[in-house]
């Protein structure tokens, strides 16, 4: 599998880093959170066990105490290291649990002499809640919660044992309970935390598939009605005269009112329809922006030098509608592997918007894309044709795509300055 260096494309290399955008509550940022909590928590508990676990290591013999020292603290570092990379995690979070459940288990039998076991608890008990809170961050939710259950009764039973100190039953009970109800309440909030950002992982993608149809459905509307009124106008026109043309003149005449429809329905092909309004490029910037910073994958957007162009309405329609329908793409089809990058770049141009849309996931030959999937030929590439623009889509399998999308479709002249508004300077570069 390429690295990301050689599977990112030449023009990302060249600018400088985008800025990760402030995306909302996602699974992938609550797991990060909670990891990251558990694997702080675990080591800040490790260091409070050091005083107890000195007081105590004369119990047990030298080998015994350096191995699980080293077992259950380094599976604690690993965990930390794994939830700072984001590389590992489960795995990691299924060491710590095992390690100690091997260090419970093997504690009664190194002890020689019961009369010498400290009748207090003994310095594990202080690193259970860690070790139930790492299952419940690696194992599925079942196989924690019978961690959760079975662990701090192993405990329970041990401490009754004159090797664990001959603890009453009692004092035994409360100690399992009160380690249930702390490592409990861990597994019900992470569970909760899950489910709740799943479920608003759902509603986001529900959202957009939504906008993207109601996108699609405007456009076609528009275009009906251009049409309709084409129809009406022209073709409609010339059908009445020819029929009613009896003269050479009046044929003549009813001929070059066909060849005036046709011309109009050429021209309507290749212009989308404008009612001659405007709008500013950097609002159209903001909203895109605004719209891949809500999806509910990490999208790194960036937004520089659009300054005070003004584009029609139809255009910026078709900007916004092509950009929200790449960035929809890469969600659903570049993949859900770790690693995989995700941007949207947005710049100025004379008299208009270049924008950039990216990641270095699976990828696709373009070549092969059947005639039926509208969701690049006519919702990215043809929308941008309709309103004089352009979009193209660069990828390859393993190697990513890039959809770059341009408005208005002509060269720009060199040194062509691109207008700045003062009292916008605030709004013309935007980085989330």
């Amino acid at each position: 599998m390429p690295t990301m260096s050689s599977s990112l494309p030449e023009s990302l290399k060249s600018h400088p880093p985008l800025k990760p955008t402030r995306n909302p509550i996602s699974r992938r940022r609550v797991e990060t959170v909670m990891t990251r909590s558990v694997a702080v928590f675990g080591l800040l508990f490790g260091a409070q066990t050091v005083p107890a676990m000195v007081a105590q290591i004369d119990q047990a013999p030298p080998v015994w105490a350096a191995a699980v020292v080293t077992g259950l603290f380094g599976s604690l570092i690993l965990a930390f290291a794994a939830s700072l990379a984001q590389f590992g995690v489960r795995v990691a979070n299924h060491i710590v649990p095992l390690a100690y459940v091997a260090a419970l288990i093997s504690w009664p039998f190194t002890v020689e002499d019961p009369a010498s076991a400290s009748a207090g608890n003994h310095w594990l008990y202080y690193m259970l809640t860690v070790a139930t809170s790492s299952a419940a961050i690696g194992m599925s939710r079942r196989w924690a919660t019978a961690y959760l259950l079975a662990v701090p009764v192993l405990y329970g039973v041990i401490r009754l044992t004159p090797q664990g100190g001959g603890s009453t039953g009692v004092q035994a009970a409360l100690d399992v309970m009160y380690a249930i109800l702390l490592g409990g309440a861990v597994l019900i909030m992470m569970t909760m935390l899950r489910q709740a950002s799943s479920a608003v992982d759902a509603a986001q993608s529900t959202a957009l598939d939504r906008y993207g149809s109601a996108v699609r459905q405007h456009a076609t509307d528009l275009e009906r009605v251009q049409v309709d009124a084409i129809v009406h106008d022209s073709v409609l026109t010339t059908f009445i005269s020819a029929g009613r043309a009896e003269s050479p003149e009046a044929k003549a005449l009813a001929a070059d009112m066909a060849r005036l429809a046709i011309r109009h329905l050429r021209d309507a092909a290749a212009v989308g329809p404008d009612d001659g309004t405007t709008i500013r490029a950097n609002v159209v910037a903001k909203r895109i922006a605004a719209a891949a910073g809500a999806v509910a994958v990490d999208m790194d957007v960036v937004v520089q030098s659009v300054g005070a162009v003004r584009l029609p309405t139809g255009a910026a329609d078709a900007l916004y509608s092509a950009a929200v329908q790449a960035v929809v793409n890469s969600q659903q089809h570049a993949g859900h592997q770790r690693g995989i990058r995700r941007w949207v770049r947005i710049s100025g141009i004379a008299d208009g918007l270049a924008i950039e849309v990216g990641d270095t996931g699976v990828g696709f030959d373009v070549d092969t894309i059947p005639q039926e999937r509208l969701g690049v030929r006519v919702s990215i590439i043809e929308r941008l044709e309709g309103v004089g623009g352009r979009a193209e889509v660069r990828s390859a399998p393993g190697h990513g795509c890039v959809v770059d999308i341009r408005w208005p479709h002509r060269p720009a002249s060199p040194g062509s300055p691109v207008e700045a508004d003062d009292e916008d300077d605030e709004d013309d570069e935007v980085n989330e």
